[in-house]
């Protein structure tokens, strides 16, 4: 059993039901990801859509009688460009089967690469949200050195409280606790500047209110200090998360690109990278050992690990995934959902609530 296997395969079989028609790329990718999926954790998986479908795409690969997938019929698509009120006149959608199953207890959890303003409203609608939690949030497990953090809010509510805020630290805390393993995690607030006086009024109350409780605050965190580790739950306003994990895909993407145009565009490059290739040679072992560095690093960066984002205030567990997601998207949400389901991250949001 691989350390993956380990850390998602509990006591009992987490239950996890899948959009099987939400996503850019859906069914055939969804349906690759949640074999995948079974094959690996052994979760039980629902897969919600069209049955035809479904099972016509399950039919390439192979006999997958023996894993745990069933399929629940839903005859119904909230396409990716729909308004979010879809969900309302489309009752036997995917996405709102999905969710009632997770109401009605049938699954822990539900997976979606749909819509995500359509996937928030039938999180809302279906579940609704937990008592003392005003707005939900999005969030995401971003890179940071040497661990990795929790960033939040990244898309949800735009135009934040100073009090939602403060719920958006103390649901990141406890995710990060429970999911991330992470004790008592530092919570850091996203300013303009380390002091408590600097950033917007809503921060500067926040500010207040994080300092006056009982998490481990840590202080305003600036854009620069955020992948330095200096927090493990990084909060702030869906609008700003959304641009900070947004410009961070496209930086990624813009250096891959950049170094692989100056060493293969142009033939002086071309010619410099021939000359250099007998002392190149000599490289290799140092090379070779900086190999896994190199892997951590692409995993760290990569979205693509990390699968979904976490809606955090309903009352359920619900995930939202890149509508671009592909197999290894899908399969890392679901892996992220069973963390969540045994991390029992519900319960925890509501303890942590009545503490407070």
């Amino acid at each position: 059993m691989t350390r993956d296997q380990q850390s998602v395969i509990g006591k009992r079989k987490s239950k996890i039901a899948i959009d099987a028609m939400g996503g850019d790329h859906a069914p055939a990718v969804v349906i690759e990801g949640a074999v995948q999926a079974a094959r690996q954790y052994g979760a039980e998986i629902i897969l919600v859509g069209q049955e035809e479908v479904i099972r016509r795409e399950l039919a390439r690969h192979g006999d997958t009688s023996s894993l745990p997938i069933s399929i629940v019929h839903a005859s119904e698509v909230v396409e990716m460009k729909e308004h979010t009120m879809a969900v309302k006149e489309k009752k036997d959608s995917s996405m709102v089967v999905g969710i009632r199953l997770v109401k009605q207890g049938q699954a822990d959890a539900f997976v979606t690469a749909g819509n995500s303003g359509a996937g928030m409203a039938a999180a809302l609608f279906g579940l609704g949200r937990i008592r003392g939690i005003d707005r939900p949030a999005f969030c995401t497990v971003y890179p940071a050195a040497p661990n990795l953090c929790v960033l939040l809010d990244i898309g949800a509510n735009t135009d934040p409280k100073p009090e939602h805020l403060f719920q958006n630290a103390l649901m990141g805390s406890l995710y990060a606790e429970r999911v991330l393993g992470i004790p008592k995690p530092r919570v850091g607030l996203v300013s303009n500047g380390e002091e408590a006086d600097k950033g917007t009024m809503v921060v500067r109350e926040a500010y207040k209110l994080l300092a006056a409780s009982s998490l481990n605050f840590v202080g305003n965190v600036e854009g620069k200090d955020v992948t330095r580790g200096l927090a493990d739950v990084v909060v702030t306003d869906g609008f700003t998360g959304n641009v900070m994990l947004k410009l961070s895909e496209g930086l990624f993407s813009f250096l891959v690109k950049y170094l692989k145009q100056q060493f293969t565009g142009g033939w002086l490059n071309k010619i410099a990278l021939i000359l250099m290739i007998p002392g190149a040679i000599l490289l290799i072992p140092g090379l070779l050992l900086m190999v896994p560095a190199a892997l951590d690093l692409k995993r760290k960066v990569d979205w693509r690990e990390y699968g979904a984002a976490p809606v955090l205030g309903v009352d359920g567990v619900v995930l939202i995934g890149h509508g671009r997601s592909d197999a290894k998207a899908i399969k890392s949400a679901i892996r992220a959902a069973i963390r969540a389901v045994e991390g029992d991250v519900v319960g925890a949001i509501r303890s942590g609530l009545t503490a407070t």
